[in-house]
């Protein structure tokens, strides 16, 4: 279909695990470009509803949550709202900003589940899935952790290795180990319910193969590689506490899969929107629907989602979805466990003004079709050599000129030569380029070719040099303003969808009392005669050399949710060493210390005897956690009384950054008595 032919346009961006803050490789890869392209269709006049919303159900929520000893929901609340706050400092404009913890979202994936369910578009059957027997609960693909069959790397998860990159699955770890208490899982059966994806192989090969050839080739082509290897079930249910609950009877104890639940998200957050009419926009063929995405997300968006719309019915299909590749932080991968990341929330805090500066680098270096690189060098070099010195001293140089000579009044035009004719005859071409990138996705060749503009202004300007004619006859003066001022309101409108503050920074400048729709960049005339301008104003200021290097060293140093590891203790001898008997033990008995919170009794076999011992650790462990787990402990400790019990050792634990206390467990299973050292 033309894209005129349809009424409205629903665009979704990804939904953001609220596990952590937001950085560069999220805002390049999704929420840049989708922005952009939302800004543009409302200068065009298009009916828009841009949708996004914090992802809450995911397994490293609850890894977060169960590391710092807090509820999943505490952890949601905290990061939904810092990524809200963040993408409005940004300037990215959603309609509506949302969440999948919503008693909406809940309600709405329950019911799409259930939708499909009662009509028989869900297998139900029985599989092994890995169980740890310590804390008695199935353990998700993230849950456990072994080394990678690929590269070795010693903390490989079960769904992917971080080192290498590889996929995986939890029976191709090597020595696979649980993540919660470090035992050996074991293999048991449970229920779930699958989306039998092989079903709709055939139909999703006319959709995307056939009928939409014009998609990126990153895109079209990733969807071909999983089509021809073929499609298996799905599973959309889960053993897990956190989530959605299945809403069928046998559903006790499971939620929604979050790959299932999580784009259900998109409805649930427009019907937030629009609680009477959402489904003019998720139903009318009239919509036309684009999802941005990572190229992490493109067989959920591509194959998996458009199978479940199919599989319920009656909703409207994606036309497009331009999914980038990924983003790397100076000639590295972007790593949230190294720090090696630029935090939005901190970019906005330390770089304040700067929000058009990221925005900018971003778009220059969006990785659209293949993998691209941020360094720091190049953020300085594009505001310097292209924001200050391109953008920045076209605008300061109209308007200074204008206040000079013509008392701040946009001058009226007069005769013009060949060479005017000839420079205003390209801007019609390269308004249209604009557009035309703009429409299909071309988000760094749309941004060149706005700055195509300012480019052409400095040039003008240079070419016809207004200080020396000035010198002769002001009538030609006079018309070389009024193009280049011209120019200017042409910039409020060409850069508005990737630099928001700068064009309303620019529109103040030139006393322009609104934005101006897309079609004005066709026009001539956009200021008239006699037109009072603002007194100019920078709308951009150098970046030095020490900014940059402030930045490059906050790199690798903890993260904006991490403490400093706790520093070194003093030397010890071997000898002092050599005193410590630290033996393996089996936790036989576990209860509260009555009138306590933090305080644990627990009886152990220790080989040589069974004794007590009292740890505080009630509030990282409950007692049935415990009985049965081996533990480390330092056997020759000096008895101490704690609350009248006599506490004959102490545990070893260890301490993360954030607090949270973790028990010292021998990964296999070993003799009680063994000495450890």
């Amino acid at each position: 279909m033309k894209q005129q032919e349809f009424k409205r346009y629903l665009v979704t961006s990804a939904l953001p695990y609220a596990n952590g803050p937001i950085h560069i490789g999220h805002l390049a890869g999704v929420y840049i470009p989708a922005d952009i392209y939302v800004r543009y269709l409302r200068l065009a006049g298009r009916k828009v509803c841009f949708v996004g919303g914090s992802d809450e159900h995911g397994v490293p929520i609850t890894i977060r949550a169960r590391q710092q000893g807090v509820a999943p929901q505490d952890i949601v609340d905290k990061y939904h709202f810092q990524i809200k706050e963040s993408f409005q400092r940004l300037g990215i404009s959603f309609d509506v900003y949302s969440r999948t913890s919503s008693g909406i979202h809940h309600k709405t994936a329950s019911a799409f589940f259930k939708k499909l369910y009662d009509s028989g578009k869900l297998l139900e059957k029985e599989t092994e899935q890995f169980y740890d027997p310590q804390t008695r609960t199935f353990l998700a693909d993230r849950y456990i952790v072994g080394t990678c069959p690929r590269c070795s790397y010693s903390d490989a998860y079960g769904d992917q290795c971080e080192k290498c990159g590889s996929t995986l699955s939890p029976d191709e770890l090597i020595n696979p180990r649980s993540s919660i208490s470090g035992s050996i899982p074991e293999k048991r059966m449970t229920k779930h319910w699958y989306l039998p994806l092989d079903e709709y192989e055939s139909w999703l090969r006319k959709w995307i193969l056939e009928d939409h050839k014009e998609w990126k080739p990153n895109v079209y082509g990733q969807c071909k590689s999983w089509l021809d290897n073929g499609l298996q079930p799905r599973a959309v249910s889960r053993d897990l506490d956190w989530g959605v609950p299945v809403p069928v009877e046998g559903g006790q104890g499971k939620v929604l899969y979050v790959w299932f639940d999580a784009p259900i998200g998109y409805i649930s957050n427009t019907i937030e929107l629009f609680p009477d009419t959402w489904e003019t926009w998720w139903k009318d063929k009239d919509t036309k629907m684009v999802h941005f995405i990572g190229k992490d997300n493109i067989v959920f968006h591509c194959i998996v989602f458009p199978s479940m719309l199919k599989a319920h019915g009656g909703y409207i299909l994606p036309e497009n979805v331009p999914a980038n590749e990924f983003l790397n932080l100076e000639g590295e991968k972007i790593s949230t466990s190294r720090n090696w990341a630029v935090w939005l929330h901190e970019y906005l805090d330390e770089l304040p003004g700067k929000e058009d500066v990221l925005r900018y680098t971003l778009c220059s270096t969006m990785p659209e079709t293949k993998d691209n690189d941020f360094t720091w060098k190049d953020f300085q070099a594009r505001n310097n050599n292209e924001l200050v010195a391109i953008l920045g001293n076209f605008v300061n140089r109209a308007v200074v000129l204008t206040h000079k000579y013509f008392n701040g009044l946009v001058p009226a035009a007069g005769s013009l030569t060949d060479y005017d004719k000839e420079v205003m005859r390209s801007v019609p071409g390269m308004a249209s380029a604009l557009e035309d990138h703009l429409e299909h996705y071309r988000f760094r060749d749309a941004l060149k070719e706005a700055m195509n503009l300012a480019r052409l202004g400095n040039k003008y300007l240079a070419d016809t040099e207004p200080w020396k004619v000035a010198k002769t006859g002001m009538e030609r003066v006079a018309t070389i303003l009024n193009f280049s001022l011209q120019l200017c309101a042409r910039l409020t409108v060409a850069l508005d969808p990737f630099l928001p503050f700068t064009t309303a920074k620019l529109r103040n400048i030139l006393n322009m009392s609104r934005p101006l729709p897309w079609q004005d960049l066709a026009r001539k005339t956009l200021l008239p005669g006699g037109h009072r301008l603002n007194e100019p104003v920078l709308l951009f200021d150098k970046i030095d050399d020490t900014t940059i290097e402030t930045q490059v060293a906050k790199l690798k140093k903890p993260g904006p949710d991490k403490k400093d590891v706790a520093p070194a203790l003093a030397e010890c001898s071997f000898t002092d060493f050599e005193k410590m008997d630290i033996r393996v033990a089996t936790v036989l008995q576990a209860e509260r210390v009555p009138k306590t919170d933090k305080l644990l009794k627990l009886t152990i076999d220790t080989g040589l005897d069974q004794r007590v011992i009292v740890s505080g650790i009630a509030q990282y462990y409950a007692p049935e956690d415990m009985i049965g787990r081996q533990i480390c402990i330092l056997a020759n400790l000096a008895p101490r009384t704690i609350r009248g019990i006599v506490s004959q050792g102490m545990i070893l634990m260890a301490k993360e950054p954030e607090g949270f206390m973790r028990v010292i467990s021998p990964l296999e299973e070993i003799s009680n008595g063994a000495v450890v050292g």
